[in-house]
């Protein structure tokens, strides 16, 4: 009952601010407060094109609740999680959108900066193998002598070793088909490998738009074969933080309300999301916000504790796992990575 009241105080509460965005906005939405002197200009880096999985970000610039913040935030795409942390780790843009596993990898550099995670989008990892069960592959133990697919620069990939030996499985079994990243979906649907390793949200719901009948894919998810990785965070300029620490609480506070607008109207926030992509397809967008939303968002560890934290035993196993196929000079510790100062109390962060 007090977590319904909470519930209903927090969308009440959101409603207004929404409400005020627009009036200070001039009713356009563009998210721009009143008085300019107070407004703060910032850049957001994606790793990736946009897609549905970065909804709450697009909602919170539409419906001005950065406005309301006073932030002005412009949206930016690199080409991949290394280059969005340079981005940020330089001064380029303060904030990005970036997978915290790459973020470990690369504060193992001794000359790194001290960039930190402010906020966990992703609970759970989108790593899934992909796999044609015409082809044999229903559980994760079937992949042994098949043929895998895999891009050099897919980060799921990147922690095949550890989920190989999780599940006491001989990596050296599966032959592995190395690709670009471009052809994975139509190589898996041509029948030229067995499954292909990718994003859940990405890979499956593609394979399905190019006629892959759902019930011949198996969609295994790293999590549910004991993965404990996180996936994307918002990271954040360690300057800009230290400069201006309740612009990056207000950011999170955007963001946490664009969170719960795209779980609400998941229609509302496929829309706005295709109205800014080119060439994008509504009922593919709305099909991986849902899945995002199912698999990566609403977790049992997010509705216990709240949206954005980390769990720091689980975190440190997740660096446990990240080391079986990347050599540390020193390993993380949780703290090293994760911040979690910024975060509004936790039961601001619960959602129903």
């Amino acid at each position: 009952m007090m977590r319904r009241r909470r519930t209903s105080l927090f969308r009440c509460c959101l409603a207004a601010l929404a409400s005020l965005a627009m009036l200070v906005s001039g009713g356009t939405g563009s998210g721009r407060a009143a008085d300019n002197r107070r407004i703060t200009q910032v850049q957001l880096a994606f790793d990736r094109p946009l897609d549905a999985g970065m909804a709450p970000f697009v909602l919170a610039a539409n419906r001005g609740l950065f406005g309301a913040e006073n932030l002005a935030v412009n949206f930016g795409f690199a080409d991949g999680s290394p280059e969005a942390i340079a981005r940020v780790a330089s001064g380029a843009s303060e904030f990005a959108l970036i997978d915290i596993n790459e973020l470990v990898r690369f504060r193992d550099k001794a000359d790194a900066p001290p960039v930190k995670a402010v906020f966990v989008l992703f609970n759970q990892a989108p790593y899934a193998i992909v796999a044609r069960k015409s082809r044999g592959i229903h559980g994760l133990s079937d992949i042994q002598g098949k043929t895998l697919g895999a891009a050099e620069s897919d980060l799921s990939f990147r922690l095949w070793p550890a989920l190989a030996n999780e599940n006491g499985i001989k990596a050296s079994s599966v032959k592995v088909y190395k690709m670009s990243a471009a052809v994975r979906e139509p190589i898996l649907s041509a029948g030229q490998v067995d499954a292909v390793a990718g994003f859940s949200y990405l890979s499956a719901v593609n394979l399905r738009d190019r006629g892959v009948p759902a019930g011949d894919l198996a969609v295994l998810r790293y999590a549910d074969y004991g993965c404990a990785a996180y996936g994307f965070a918002v990271i954040v300029n360690p300057a800009f933080a230290a400069a201006k620490p309740e612009a990056v609480r207000g950011f999170l506070r955007a963001v946490i309300a664009g969170i719960h607008l795209a779980i609400e109207q998941p229609e509302r926030a496929a829309d706005e999301v295709v109205a800014r992509m080119d060439g994008g397809q509504r009922d593919l967008e709305l099909e991986r916000l849902r899945t995002v939303i199912a698999d990566n968002i609403l977790t049992g560890e997010v509705r216990r504790n709240g949206l954005g934290g980390i769990d720091p035993a689980r975190f440190a196993r997740a660096i446990d796992q990240i080391g079986e196929d990347f050599r540390f000079h020193k390993k993380p510790q949780a703290g090293d990575i994760f911040d979690d100062s910024f975060l509004p109390p936790a039961s601001l962060r619960l959602i129903n």
